[in-house]
């Protein structure tokens, strides 16, 4: 019997998330689980016109769809679901974990200390405290600029399909 048949993958799509993507599918290949990626659109009660809600400046739905549908496992027997929810999102992901019955929450974190911690919050920390189930922070590499020549140039988009 496997231990985990859902698990749950949090991302904002960003470097940082790429770490704990590859990890929630090595984790559902071993146990051969379901695998539910999960973006959130954060939405301020001010940011609602005509009842829907805006998405960040520069941003689109489609376009968050297409870098979804983007993340895929290396392992194809891997059963992936893609999801985009609005809300606040420690909320929403304890929400949709409790909503599948989740039996593992894989997340990455930014490291993010002292000020930028302060005022950012985290995401991470309150899905740890408020979890249905165990959860797994995963910190990003630092990667080198001889690893990764755009890391010379701060933060960019994640890249699929490596490690």
């Amino acid at each position: 019997m496997s231990l985990f048949r859902t698990i749950l993958h949090p991302t904002d799509l960003s470097e940082s998330s790429a770490d704990a993507f590859h990890l929630a599918c090595s984790l559902a290949s071993i146990h051969h689980a379901r695998l539910v990626v999960v973006y959130i659109v954060q939405t301020p009660v001010a940011a609602y016109v005509g009842g829907a809600p805006m998405l960040e400046p520069g941003s689109s739905l489609q376009e968050i769809q297409a870098n979804m549908a983007e993340l895929r496992p290396a392992d194809p027997t891997v059963a992936v679901e893609h999801r985009v929810l609005y809300g606040e999102p420690a909320e929403q992901i304890l929400r949709l974990a409790g909503d599948l019955n989740c039996d593992l929450i894989v997340l990455g974190t930014h490291g993010r200390s002292g000020l930028p911690r302060l005022v950012l919050g985290s995401v991470a920390e309150e899905v740890v405290r408020k979890a249905c189930c165990p959860v797994l922070t995963v910190k990003a590499r630092h990667r080198s600029v001889a690893e990764d020549p755009a890391a010379a140039g701060g933060a960019r988009r994640m890249k699929v399909g490596t490690p």
